[in-house]
């Protein structure tokens, strides 16, 4: 069985690829890539496969029995057409199974929500295609919280609108794991899971970066309204008006859903202490 992973220069296609390989299941692996010469370190065959193309996309499905689609960047309006070209391009191209990463969130009342929005069409047209299908819904990367701490150290809090709400944080490789449980097993097919660990509250997340980096982070609580500006100003209308969204959802219990982990992967997601014990070696 030959599985492709699309946007596989990406942080998410890259780690999936990599476990993939790891597994060591005998199934070829093949990487679809907008500019596959990034990929040129990867240990695998990379197609070119981008997502506004789809002759391109069926031509690097050949021979493919199972794909994996990366949720894709662009903006909501765009996102929709591109993911259903990689959908058209595997039913012509003969791939039998489609596993799609998509997101937890609320469909109304957020900035984030029209994301959100375009992933659920995504899923109906998945559901719709006639092909096996899995689908996950990924919580939200802790990676990006780590990656800030000097950020978090210079101003000595986490100032954002989550309030206490709290999220269903995961890492990057715990996803992967799920999603290559997802590729290689069939009784995975027809079904939709939600992937996070255990929930944490902004307090809680602070707490364990405080103990990990030694900093004295506080938890400060903003407005959605001030956080968006505050955003904005800093990546941008577009980025900046996505990450507040984020946060609102957060905020209004939009991200404190039960995980499917252990279900998917016959274990628990990992801990965080663990995982933050991890990052002090």
């Amino acid at each position: 069985m030959t599985i492709a992973v699309t946007a596989v220069t990406g942080h998410l296609g890259a780690e999936i690829a990599k476990t993939l390989s790891g597994m060591d299941t005998g199934e070829p692996i093949i990487g679809l890539a907008r500019t596959p010469e990034k990929a040129k370190s990867m240990n695998i065959e990379v197609r070119a496969g981008d997502y506004n193309h789809r002759e391109q996309l069926e031509q690097s499905l050949s021979g493919v029995d199972t794909i994996l689609l990366v949720s894709g960047m662009a903006a909501p309006e765009d996102r929709i057409g591109q993911h259903r070209n990689v959908i058209n391009a595997a039913k012509a191209a003969g791939v039998k199974k489609i596993v799609f990463t998509s997101i937890q969130g609320t469909e109304k009342g957020t900035a984030f929500s029209p994301i959100v929005q375009s992933n659920r069409q995504t899923e109906a047209d998945i559901r719709a295609s006639g092909l096996a299908w899995a689908i996950g819904r990924n919580g939200i990367y802790i990676e990006p919280d780590v990656e800030y701490i000097g950020t978090y150290k210079a101003q000595g809090e986490i100032a954002n609108c989550a309030d206490d709400g709290k999220c269903g944080y995961t890492t990057r490789p715990e996803l992967a794991y799920a999603y290559a449980c997802m590729l290689t097993n069939r009784k995975h097919e027809g079904q939709t899971y939600n992937l996070h660990g255990e929930l944490l509250t902004q307090t809680q997340l602070a707490q364990y970066l405080n103990r990990t980096f030694g900093t004295g982070l506080e938890y400060r609580s903003m407005s959605v309204a001030e956080y968006r500006e505050e955003r904005v100003a800093e990546l941008g209308e577009f980025m900046g008006t996505v990450i507040a969204g984020i946060y609102e959802g957060i905020r209004n219990g939009a991200l404190d859903q039960a995980s499917d982990y252990h279900a998917v992967t016959g274990r628990p997601h990992q801990s965080w202490n663990g995982y933050f014990r991890s990052l002090e070696t």
